[in-house]
């Protein structure tokens, strides 16, 4: 068996977020799923999720997962040999939140403590956060099952982290692995320009747009983004010439 593949999902979401590069990646790597529900920042998820991690792994992540990621290379960096060796970051913002999405974020909260799940899903995850396309729904009915399965409890720890996220971009600067960026062409809630923003100040980093996809590649265009993270994986450990590194 290659190395392991860690990943870790988004906001509201579990293991069935990533169905389809779990099946098709987990006849090479063996898989870990590290859902953040401990903690209530960014930096204690991470803390959480590492106590338990393979000693060394392949780093895949998606929104808050993505954001955890990072916070993970943070931690590598300074050390002669960090943990991950490559990362994949979809539908990531690498920013802290601006106070007027932490507000917004708080009312959610609010809701959700109100016992208003369901509607606070739907507001998370708005039907104009994904491309247009016939399993749509059927994309937005497993989230709403997700969420449900983890509950308000995990909800309200992973939007507190979300509210205080740090900003990585340092983190991104002194990256020195390969890492793949992946983006929804059509992503309402992470605009392009920022996780093109992302892969380039990462000194190898790459950025993949999937055409037709929004914020949840990985289920709208699962072959595109199983294809890409496969090509990414088997290819050369450093994306760019040394003549390009910075400083």
């Amino acid at each position: 068996m290659t190395e392991p593949i860690l990943f870790l999902p988004g906001l509201l979401c579990d293991a069935r977020v990533f169905l389809p590069q779990i099946v098709h990646l987990g006849a090479r790597h063996p898989i870990h799923i590290a859902v953040p529900a401990r903690g209530e920042t960014v930096e204690q998820m991470s803390e959480a999720i590492l106590a338990t991690a393979p000693p060394k792994f392949i780093l895949i992540g998606h929104g808050l997962g993505g954001d955890i990621a990072l916070d993970i290379l943070r931690r590598d960096l300074g050390r002669d040999q960090g943990r991950a060796s490559r990362a994949v970051l979809i539908s990531t913002d690498p920013l802290a939140e601006p106070p007027a999405t932490a507000a917004a974020r708080e009312a959610r909260i609010v809701a959700a403590k109100a016992g208003r799940l369901k509607e606070v899903v739907a507001q998370e995850y708005p039907e104009a956060a994904f491309a247009p396309s016939e399993w749509r729904n059927e994309i937005m009915a497993l989230l709403l099952d997700m969420a449900l399965t983890l509950g308000e409890g995990v909800f309200l720890r992973q939007s507190r982290a979300l509210q205080r996220r740090p900003d990585q971009q340092k983190t991104l600067r002194r990256a020195n692995l390969p890492l793949l960026i992946i983006a929804g062409a059509e992503d309402r809630l992470v605009p392009l320009r920022r996780q093109d923003f992302a892969a380039q100040l990462a000194p190898y980093g790459k950025l993949t747009v999937i055409e037709g996809a929004g914020h949840l590649p990985m289920l709208e265009q699962p072959e595109a983004v199983t294809a890409a993270i496969e090509a990414f994986l088997n290819g050369p450990m450093m994306l760019r010439s040394i003549a390009k590194r910075p400083g």
